[in-house]
């Protein structure tokens, strides 16, 4: 027997429209917002039946002028996100390191809420441009809530805070004529990069496939910053925070994403979603870097610069924890748009660094909220408060959700014995770590910042070949979308550094002057960390297409897609119809897509079987599919009539291409290992 995803195919209409109804279906009576039971809601109050409306329809009022306001300013950034609440295990103390009780006890489950999303396009833009993504995750701690405020890019295009206008500026479309969206590929955008060469190694990842994500489940997050841990005696340690994707790390191809923007603007969001509707959580390990105090001068970079990483090598990721993301949210406006992250938000045990960046980044986000959250009070909205109890003497305001009693709210008081009262660091307190700090006042930063090319070449000799490739055409397209010449030039000139024959084949497809081969890093250390070849590969919760017509294989389909989905793949049946579609030995599989509602690229992988009944409009669609999985490296299974069309294609290779002769088994296992691979770069595309 298949086991069909039970939320999702249902056998009856009964079960499909009980699936459908609302979580919520008890019987409530309409009222306004005062309680007012209502008797009319579809027509306003009018003298006479074709006479004007009356301002006296308090309801009708009351229901436009809520409706009117609805909407509160988007985020400036990370506009488009999507978000999930979940749970954090510690795998073992880091007591030795850090005060932070969520992170001691292996027994204790911390919940959490994340939002992934994409940088520079609007909340309505799509989800698959090339754009860093935001991992922000909130921790409610027993001693408060801890904000990791993470990207899927460990770097930043800027070294301090005071830059950060003009790169947005910059980056968004452009103020004359506001275009393009969720995009970099525009002039202003590249005459910033050109002028501001420290952004140099966040291009390169920008460029590189990391900016493609193939869903948020197969996505790293980074802390980007250097942090502190301080122990109960006081000691630190700086740390760096990873997220690692237990799925491994994999992103679409460019065609892929463009084609996606169309077909289904939701792809990352709804794949999360549906993730969690069928129980395959999302799971991340959390990795710290930890540096002692007496290192922090020990490498050839900053360890405080934004713009640079940690390579792993140098500096091992301590697996130390994992977040499973095991719950959707009930509202999108009041859990995904309203959540209030900010990197100022900590516990004991866990403090800042010199950072310049992160530094100016403690003031932005508070000054952010008290615009789009109408006021100080956003604290109080219900995915925003702790867990564990407030108490100040902070009143009113905006939203004002507490009803505080007594006569109180100032300190030091004795009408009320000075309570609230501040805590001993050894009761749970916060205390700021006691670094020494002194200095003239000046604009300046350390010689130590000045290096802006060695990290992006470690990048880029650390890409296999494909990922070079695909940088390249990163850079073709977005740089060839400049229209001034002179700055396509510069960008040119620029990442000579990092590679001449990069530059120069970049130089060749947008007409430039390629720039003197003796600019080029003389640098070849690797780190292996970066490069996606190096991931882990899986097939489970991976999509596959299965193409059958009336008169298919039945037995042999059915075993195959058995095996498919003990190995956790998600086959799904597209044919030329919906609904039930009889095999040659009368049974029946059901088709949840056809060629209309689907394509080749929301899915991973694809199985054409054929059947002994599909027309030549049948044909033609399914070797339309085979053709366009072929041209994005993706597995590809064939049997049946499916192998005679997909031979029809005289196709360059077939590396990646499995074909099932009637021994389900051995291909299943086959196939199933092509799915892990996820792509097949070494395949010959005509």
């Amino acid at each position: 027997m298949i086991n069909e995803d039970k939320k999702i195919n249902k056998n009856s209409k009964n079960e499909q429209l009980e699936y459908f109804r609302s979580a919520d279906s008890e019987d409530k009576k309409l009222t306004t917002n005062q309680g007012l039971k209502l008797t009319e809601d579809a027509r306003s109050l009018t003298a006479g039946e074709r006479g004007p409306t009356l301002i006296e329809d308090f309801h009708f009022r009351e229901k436009m002028t809520h409706f009117d306001h609805e909407r509160i300013p988007e985020r400036v950034v990370h506009a488009r996100g999507f978000a999930a609440h979940g749970e954090f295990q510690v795998y073992k103390s880091m007591k030795q390191f850090t005060r932070a009780k969520f992170l001691h006890d292996p027994n204790v489950k911390t919940p959490v809420f994340v939002r992934f999303s994409t940088v520079v396009g609007s909340r309505g833009s799509k989800d698959t441009p090339r754009d860093a993504r935001g991992f922000a995750t909130k921790f409610y701690t027993e001693e408060g809530n801890f904000d990791l405020v993470a990207n899927n890019i460990p770097v930043f295009f800027i070294q301090d805070g005071m830059k950060f206008p003009d790169v947005v500026h910059a980056i968004k479309p452009e103020p004359h004529n506001e275009m393009p969206q969720a995009s970099a590929a525009h002039d202003t955008f590249w005459d910033w990069v050109s002028q501001n060469q420290e952004s140099a190694h966040m291009v390169m990842w920008l460029m590189s496939d990391r900016a493609i994500p193939r869903s948020f489940r197969m996505m790293e997050g980074f802390g980007v910053h250097a942090f502190r841990f301080v122990n109960e005696e006081g000691k630190s340690h700086f740390v760096k925070f990873h997220w690692k994707p237990v799925l491994g790390t994999h992103s679409l191809v460019w065609d892929e994403a463009e084609k996606l923007g169309g077909k289904d603007p939701d792809f990352n969001r709804r794949d999360l979603w549906e993730a969690i509707n069928m129980g395959d959580y999302p799971e991340f390990e959390l990795g710290v870097q930890i540096l002692e105090e007496k290192d922090e001068f020990a490498f050839d970079f900053d360890i405080l610069d934004s713009t640079k990483i940690w390579p792993e090598e140098d500096v091992p990721v301590e697996i130390i924890g994992k977040m499973t993301l095991n719950r959707n949210v009930d509202n999108v406006f009041a859990e995904t748009e309203q959540v209030a992250f900010h990197v100022g938000n900590v516990v004991p045990g866990i403090d800042f660094t010199n950072d310049p960046l992160l530094q100016t980044r403690l003031f932005s986000y508070t000054d952010t909220q008290l615009l789009r959250l109408g006021g100080p009070n956003f604290h109080e909205i219900p995915i925003n408060r702790p867990v564990c109890p407030f108490h100040n003497n902070q009143r009113d305001g905006f939203h004002r959700q507490t009803i505080n009693k007594g006569q109180v709210s100032y300190r030091n008081n004795s009408l009320a014995n000075n309570s609230p009262h501040t805590v001993d660091e050894k009761d749970g307190g916060f205390a700021h770590y006691q670094e020494k700090v002194e200095g003239h006042k000046i604009r300046a930063r350390s010689k130590s910042f000045d290096d802006h090319f060695s990290q992006a070449r470690l990048f880029w000799n650390s890409m296999s070949d494909a990922e070079k490739k695909h940088i390249i055409n990163a850079f073709c397209f977005e740089v060839g979308k400049v229209q001034y010449k002179p700055i396509q030039q510069k960008i040119v000139d620029m990442f000579a550094i990092v590679d001449h024959a990069m530059a120069a084949a970049i130089a060749e497809k947008i007409d430039v002057n390629v720039p003197p081969a003796e600019v080029q890093l003389k640098i070849t250390k690797k780190s292996p960390a970066l490069s996606q070849e190096n991931t882990p590969k899986l097939a489970k919760t991976r999509r596959t297409a299965v193409i059958i017509a009336d008169g298919f294989h039945g037995a042999e389909t059915k075993k195959v897609i058995e095996t498919l989905q003990a190995a956790g793949v998600k086959a799904e049946i597209i044919s030329d119809r919906l609904g039930p579609i009889r095999a040659d030995d009368n049974s029946e599989l059901i088709a949840k897509h056809t060629f209309t509602t689907a394509s080749s690229v929301i899915f991973d992988a694809v199985y054409t079987v054929g059947g002994t009944q599909a027309d030549n409009t049948f044909k033609k669609k399914a070797k339309l599919f085979m053709q366009e999985a072929f041209d994005h490296y993706k597995p590809i299974g064939i049997a049946e009539e499916g192998e005679r069309w997909f031979n029809e294609l005289q196709m360059p290779s077939k590396t990646g291409v499995v074909v099932n002769n009637h021994q389900p088994e051995q291909f299943s296992k086959r196939f199933i290992d092509a799915i892990a691979a996820h792509r097949f770069w070494d395949r010959t595309i005509s």
